[in-house]
This record gives structure tokens, sequence and C-alpha cells, in this order.
């Protein structure tokens, strides 16, 4: 029995969930994170914890650590340059991709940039067949002249990516072998390694991202790792994964694109947990941080998976918690183009210096100082005491851009919220689209250092149910990495129709998958079996993309072709609202997710009001146009039952909760601010 310990990494701060399992007590910290240097701001965190708390690092017994670092990798497009190596007269995969513009309805929208320049691609001759017969093996002599000209280029890694190397992976392994021995140290990044599945596009563009954010994220788990044992922790270290469980450090260094959504699916799987103890069975959780805003949607404490979810302006492949990216963060940058067009992010001013209005040397107006300009924060320390905001640096952040417009300093600020607000709004849209949800139905569960700020604004405008904000809404992504299970996806391209005779052909690739699940779990130091679940990809013959179909292993191994087609049939009708159990069915890809449970934490009650809840004083503050009279409330004053009229701020260590005019809160029962629009 010791302290388990989970740990957000964000672009502005680095947020500690620790849970002593003697006493069963969970305790929360932030602190400044420092992309200038890693590891600090764990450092950092552990002097304080051990001040503050008595926590001694040698009792810690479990560390779990969730990060941006990918995600924002690949959003600020600041990773390193790295060549990619494809079969020969294949070098425009990146640039042709699937032929779709980003905006089908806009028909001057242009497709963006390829991580990997066009002059950073090379050709090797090679051919793999798709049966997985070698048709052409990789020469020495070409492989070396790529190696030659990508050093030449600058490249700091390579990319493998062959055609059919999902069947066979024997061309893309020589090559990665002749590199290692030809580059020593150079990092290379092998597709079929990455994620082994049919379609080239598709495999490429997931192990480019991951070669893409692989130095960057290397970089700083050896950071991470080395200042942990310096000081005395000595348990096993885990990274929480893109799927929503945790892996070892070594798995993640050589499996980056498995963490490019680390801190986002930390906190999707934070959010629906807490949610689902507080009896909130229907919420789209909004993650907003330094750099990123984040939205997902959760049933019954269940996070909505799935694969080709969108990174900056990119699609990974690998499967991950269904959470939709947008580069509007706190500290998201504003500024005015050539055309005098007000224009918020996807630049972030990060941690360093950080937005102006937290006196760290930054200029630059950002969303958080546009929340300063309009005095919407900032009354109270921020950040666990770690911030004070300064009003006149936002505001004279902002009055360039004023100048330029010709209007207040307060009208710009509220124009940058707006901005903000409306690139949520469209992405969540997209979101809810695609799962055929109401926003009606649903609240939004608000958190992250930002969350609380601009949720109410984005409720408004989606006509949602209402706003959750739960007791400490900017460390919930350390939480969920805390109670994140052990978690690993093996697949394997099948290809093949649904009958009898090729079902029970499966059964052979079904227990290899298998013995790779228990053999992972173990690895992880796991004691017990673990949970085993099967699906598969499937569609009708003839289509073109597949749904994934949960499946009981007792059908492939009764080769019950009846039992699989059947779950399919109805799978398609459940999306689609139809099916042909008439038409011919095909797996194209059979899955298997392992898992192993974690302790949970439990929800604690708060004491009930005794007295209407009052403000500490109240100032002006700038809403839709106009100065309000605000009350500003601490929340530790805050019981259950209380209610708060709008406009209000809620003040607290880790955040602040903007409740806009027309909005009225309550607080339930577990401490939740639960804020819906007014009925008059």
């Amino acid at each position: 029995m010791g302290y388990r310990i989970g740990v957000d990494v964000g672009g502005s701060f680095t947020d500690f969930a620790v849970l002593d399992e003697r006493a069963g007590k969970l305790t929360t910290l932030k602190v400044f994170s420092r992309p200038d240097a890693p590891g600090e701001e764990i450092i950092a965190a552990l002097d304080t914890l051990r001040v503050r708390d008595d926590i001694d690092p040698a009792e810690v017994s479990y560390f779990t650590h969730g990060t941006t670092v990918g995600v924002n990798t690949v959003i600020q497009r600041n990773g390193h340059d790295i060549a990619l190596f494809t079969t020969r007269n294949f070098e425009d995969v990146l640039q042709i991709a699937r032929l779709k513009i980003p905006e089908i309805h806009n028909l001057y929208s242009v497709r963006p940039e390829p991580l990997i320049s066009r002059d950073r691609v090379f050709g090797i001759s090679e051919r793999m067949l798709a049966t997985g017969e070698v048709l052409t093996p990789p020469s020495e002599a070409d492989v070396g002249q790529a190696v030659a000209a990508a050093l030449e280029a600058g490249c700091k890694g390579v990319v493998i990516s062959f055609l059919h190397s999902y069947r066979n992976p024997e061309n893309e392994a020589a090559v990665k072998a002749m590199i290692e021995r030809m580059a020593p140290g150079l990092p290379v990044v092998s597709s079929a390694e990455t994620w082994p599945i049919i379609r080239e596009y598709e495999r490429t563009i997931t192990a480019v991202i991951s070669g893409y954010v692989q130095p960057r994220v290397a970089h700083y788990l050896d950071r991470f790792e080395t200042v942990l044992r310096d000081k005395g922790v000595a348990c096993p270290l885990l990274i929480t994964k893109t799927n929503g469980g945790v892996m070892g450090i070594d798995q993640a260094r050589a499996e980056c694109v498995q963490m490019i959504l680390s801190g986002t699916a930390s906190g999707v799987i934070g959010a629906g947990y807490l949610a689902q103890q507080s009896g909130f069975d229907r919420i789209m959780s909004l993650d907003i941080g330094g750099t990123s805003a984040d939205v997902a949607v959760i049933i019954d404490g269940t996070a909505q998976y799935g694969v080709g979810e969108l990174i900056g302006d990119f699609q990974i492949h690998v499967p991950s918690v269904s959470v939709s990216s947008v580069g509007q963060g706190g500290g998201s940058i504003a500024r005015v183009d050539a055309l005098g067009l007000l224009h918020v992010g996807p630049e972030s001013a990060g941690s360093t210096p950080g937005p102006a209005c937290y006196g760290r040397g930054g200029t630059k107006p950002t969303i958080t100082d546009a929340m300063a300009a309009s005095n919407l924060i900032g009354h109270m320390p921020l950040g666990y005491g770690a911030v004070t905001v300064d009003h006149m640096a936002a505001r004279a952040a902002i009055a360039p851009l004023a100048e330029r417009l010709a209007v207040s300093i307060e009208a710009v600020a509220g124009s940058i919220i707006d901005i903000s607000v409306s690139g949520m709004y469209a992405e969540v849209s997209a979101l809810v689209s695609r799962y055929a949800i109401d926003p009606r139905e649903f609240h939004l569960f608000a958190f992250g250092g930002a969350g609380a700020m601009l949720a109410c604004f984005l409720a408004r405008d989606l006509d949602m149910k209402g706003v959750v904000v739960p007791p400490t809404p900017g460390v919930v992504s350390a939480l969920g990495g805390l109670i994140a299970d052990l978690k690993n996806d093996f697949i394997r391209t099948t290809y093949c129709e649904v009958n009898a005779h090729a079902i029970a052909a499966l059964v052979p690739m079904l227990d290899g998958l298998e013995q790779l699940a228990r053999s992972w779990l173990k690895s992880q130091g796991y004691p017990d079996a673990g949970e085993i679940r099967l699906s598969a990809d499937m569609r009708y013959l003839g289509q073109s993309y597949e749904i994934e179909t949960p499946l009981d292993d007792a059908w492939l191994c009764d080769a019950d072709a009846a039992a699989i087609a059947g779950a399919f049939h109805r799978e398609h009708a459940r999306l689609y609202g139809h099916a042909d159990e008439k038409a011919t069915v095909q797996i194209v890809n059979l899955r298997l997710v392992i898992s192993g449970a974690t302790p949970k934490p439990a929800l604690n009650e708060i004491e009930p009001a005794t007295a209407p809840a009052e403000p500490r004083f109240y100032v002006e503050a700038w809403f839709g146009g106009r100065t309000w009279r605000t009350g500003v409330y601490h929340r530790r004053d805050l019981g259950a039952n209380h209610e708060i009229h709008g406009p209000a701020i809620i003040t607290q260590d880790d955040t602040t909760t903007v409740v806009p005019p027309g909005f009225d809160l309550t607080v339930d029962r577990f401490g939740n601010l639960v804020i819906i629009k007014s009925e008059f």
C-alpha cells in the first residue's frame, strides 16, 4: 500500500492526482509545464507534495502519465524533419491521399501540406504482392542512396511504408535493418510494426504521424524517466494511451502513435468515470487546455471509440477514444491578418512564455488574455497559487489589435472569445452528426484549465441540456490516467467472406492474437488473466468501408457464420437504419483488445448548504457587448444545494467557472456545479 499518482502534462500546466491507498484520500496539484526543460515540472510537483502532504517518492507504488506533447506537435507542426521511404513510383501517396478537400462546400478549400514534403519522399525498388509473396526484395545500394539523400536533406528520422506490408512485413523489416546499419541512432518507424492494416494511405499517414512526433516524444519520455528515478520513484512507469488504457514507458517510446492522444484520452476516461458516478448518463466532455479544445461523446460512462480520429489536419487509424480536437486552447494566440480579419489559433503561447496576463514574458494576445481583459478571470490566484493574473498586461497585449480594428479593447476581447467558441461549435457539430445525437439531451462536462471558462458560451450556442463542472476540473485528465485500465489492441487483416469454411480458418489467427495479448498483459506485470474483447471490421461485399462489429469468440470457434453475419446486420441497421440480410458479408480485419482493471476511488459527498451563497465581492465584467455587475464566489464556500443566478464567477485553485447572464447554477451532492439556462 502506498500512493498512486496520475499525471497529465499539458501545454500550459501539469496536473497531479494522488490517491492514498491506505486512507482512500484523493488530493490534487497543478504546476506550470516546462516544455523548455521537460521534467522540471515533475521535480517541482514532487517537491511540493513532499512538503505539503508529506509524500515520500519512495512510497509511490503506481505512476501513470499522460501528455499532450504528441498531439501538440502535430497541431503546431513543429516536429522534426523526417523522410518517407515508399515503394518506387508511389512517392505521391501523401499528396494524393484520398483526394478529398477539407470543406466539401468550399470550392476554394485546399488540402493541408503533408507532414513530409515531396522532396523528402524516396522510392525504393521493392515489391510485395497482395498475397504476401516477395516479388522484388530491396537492395542495399538502393537503400543506401535513399539514406544518404535523406541525411543530406537534414532528416532526423525515417518512416518506411511499402505496398502490402500488412500481409508480409519482410521488405520493411529488411530496409529497417539496413538503415540501422548505415545510420546508427537514426530513428526508424515501420508501418507494418506501427499498425498493419490494409489501405496504403491510412497505414502510411499513421506511421508518418508516429515518426513525426517520435524524436520529440522520446526525448520527453527519456527526461521524464530520468527525473523520476533520480527523485526516488522506483515503481514501473506507465503512459496513458490513445485507446484510453495505459502501457509501459518502453512501449510508448517505440510506438509513439499509440500515445498521440495520451492526455486527451485520459481526460475522456476521467470525465466518463466522474459523470457516471455522479448520475449524468449522457455527456459531451469539453477539455480545454493551453493549446487545444477536445470534445468527446460519453454515454453511460463509456466513451465512443473508433479509428480515423483527426489530429490537427490529419487522421490516425489506430483504435482511439473518439475525440475531436481544435486549436482553440487558453493559450491560443489572436492576430489580425493582412485583410483586417481577426483569427484565433492554432499557434499557442503555451506555458513559456504563456499568455501576457501570466506575467512570464508573453506579449501576444491569447484567449486567456481576452477573458482577463473582459474581467472574467484573475480575481484570485490560479494554478494553486502559481499565477496571479495581470489584467493590465492582458489589455496591453490586445490593444494593438483594437487599434488595428478601430474598436475598444473589450470589443476585441469579446470577439476573440466568440471566434474561439465558433471554432469549437464547428467541431462539435461534426461530432453530433457523426453519432446522430441530439445535443439537447446532453450535458457539457467541462474540465481542463480553461474548460469551465468557456463551457456556458458553447453550451448556449449548441442549445445543450446544461453544463457540469466537476469539483477539480483542472485535474480530470490526471485522474483519468490514474484510473485507466491496462489496455492493448491487436489486429490482423483477413479479407475473407463470412462462411463456415473461411471462419474455421480464422481460429489459428485468433489463437495467435490471444497468445500475444496474454503475453503483453503479463509483461506489464498484471497478475490476473484480464478481459478480452473480440471484434471484426466487416462490410457487405462491394462496400468501401467497414463497421467494427463486436463478436463472441465462441462464434469463431464453432464456425458459426450465421451468428457472425447476424451481428453485422444488426450493427449496420443500428447505424444506418437498414440491413441486407441476403448480401454477402466480408471480414476485413480481426481485432482483439485485452484489458486489466485498476482500482478506482469512490466519490465523496459534500456538506449541504446552511445559508444562501454569498459572493466574496462584486466586479464589473464584460458579457455580450456590455458590462454587468457580477458576483465573485469561491468554490470552497459552496455547499450542496446552493443556487446562484448569473452572471457569476466561481474561482478555485485550478480554474475559473464563468456563468454568463441567463444561466442559473446549482451545486449537487458530489460538489458538481450544474449550470442550466434560466427559464425567464
